[in-house]
């Protein structure tokens, strides 16, 4: 029984050397198609790998493009807010302490603050000689060129300061009359 099916099926006289070498030939055939296809679609399954890896990789260095322009961003950020802190240490104005003082009032934020001034400092505050910045939750005093300087680097840290034009109605019976500023009831 060691002989194959062909072989017993030719000794028993079912089929002809000619058919015999015929299907030999034709499954030769059938297994090198076979082969060929499957070469064909693992090549066409290798490069459909390959295709997902460079996808994969384009997307990864699409996320670390981005993760490092974060980074990036929040290092300037950090830097802005180091020169911005250096800049009020140096330039403030010192804190005024005493009786004689009186209060200014600014908004910041949705809040109204205050810082103590005396009469010439809010004098050079309504010229426009002193600007108060507000930052980090600090209130600075500052020279108008620093406060430019600070205001470059965050606009939203220099407290904008306009007098409001008075408004004179001509028809006030009091416009006469001016109100100081100075007066206290």
């Amino acid at each position: 029984m060691g002989d194959s099916l062909r072989d017993q099926l030719r000794k028993a006289g079912l089929v002809t050397d000619k058919q015999a070498a015929r299907a030999k030939q034709e499954l030769e055939r059938q297994q090198y198609r076979q082969k060929k296809s499957g070469r064909a679609v693992q090549a066409d399954q290798a490069a459909a790998r390959r295709q997902q890896a460079e996808k994969h990789q384009s997307a990864k260095a699409a996320r670390d493009r981005q993760l490092n322009q974060t980074r990036q961003e929040k290092a300037a950020a950090r830097a802005r807010a180091a020169e911005i802190r250096q800049l009020i240490e140096q330039h403030r104005l010192p804190v005024l302490e005493g009786e004689q003082l009186e209060y200014f009032n600014f908004v910041a934020g949705r809040k109204i603050r205050r810082v103590a001034v005396d009469a010439e400092r809010r004098e050079r505050l309504r010229k426009g000689e002193l600007s108060i910045v507000w930052f980090e939750g600090r209130t600075a005093v500052l020279p108008a060129a620093i406060a430019e300087r600070v205001e470059e680097r965050d606009q939203r840290a220099v407290i904008p300061f306009q007098e409001a034009p008075e408004q004179v109605d001509e028809d006030d019976p009091y416009k006469d009359f001016v109100v100081p500023d100075d007066l206290r009831w």
